[in-house]
C-alpha cells in the first residue's frame, strides 16, 4: 500500500512540474487538500473581477455538465449561485456565493464537479490585487476537506489542472476578448 501511495504521489508531482508556474498544490494529507493559483493579467482588478463572476465567458465546456460554458451562470452575491443549467431542466450547483467584496474578492463554497460525491466541503477564495503595472494579480486558493475513499492524491492534481487551465482562460479573455489561450 505504501508503495502505491508513493507511486501516486510521484505522478502527481509529474503532473504539476508539467504544468505552468502559477499553480501549486500546496498539501495534500489523509483528509484533504490546498491548492493555490496565481494569474498576473493585464486589466485592473474590476475588470477582472466582473469577468471572473461571469463563468460563461471564460469557464471551458469540457468542464461542465451540459458541454456548454453558455449555461454557466454566477450571482455574485452572498447566497449567490454558480450554476449550471442541464437539457431537460436540470441544473448542478458547483458552489454558492458566501462572500462578495466587489473588484477586490470573492469567495465560494462547495465541491466541484466530481468532488460533490466525495462528501467533503470546499472553499474557493479569490482576490484580486492590484499590481503595479496596472494589472492584477489574480491569487486563488481552494481548500478542500472531509473523507475519500481513494484519497486526496489524485483529486488535488486533477482539481490543480482544472483550475489552473480555468484561471488561464479568464486570463486570455479579459486580454484578448477570447478564452482561447495562444
Amino acid at each position: 500500500m505504501a508503495r502505491i501511495v508513493q507511486i501516486a504521489a510521484g505522478l502527481a508531482v509529474a503532473l504539476l512540474l508539467s504544468y505552468p508556474a502559477c499553480a501549486a498544490v500546496d498539501g495534500v494529507g489523509n483528509g484533504g487538500f490546498a491548492l493555490s493559483e496565481t494569474v498576473h493579467v493585464a486589466a485592473p482588478p474590476a475588470t477582472v473581477y466582473d469577468a471572473f463572476v461571469t463563468p460563461s465567458h471564460w469557464w471551458s465546456a469540457v468542464h461542465s455538465y451540459s458541454h456548454d460554458a453558455a449555461n454557466f451562470t454566477m450571482e455574485p452575491r452572498a447566497g449567490g449561485c454558480w450554476c449550471e443549467k442541464l437539457p431537460d431542466g436540470g441544473s448542478v450547483q458547483h458552489m454558492t456565493v458566501v462572500a462578495v467584496m466587489p473588484g477586490k474578492m470573492i469567495r465560494l463554497t462547495g465541491a466541484l464537479g466530481p468532488f460533490q460525491e466525495w462528501g467533503v466541503s470546499a472553499a474557493l477564495t479569490v482576490t484580486f490585487k492590484p499590481a503595479a503595472d496596472g494589472g492584477t494579480d489574480l491569487v486563488a486558493t481552494y481548500n478542500m476537506g472531509g473523507y475519500s475513499k481513494s484519497g486526496f492524491v489524485g483529486g488535488a492534481a486533477a482539481a490543480d489542472r482544472v483550475l489552473g487551465d480555468n484561471f488561464l482562460r479568464l486570463k486570455a479573455f479579459v486580454e484578448t476578448g477570447s478564452p482561447e489561450k495562444t
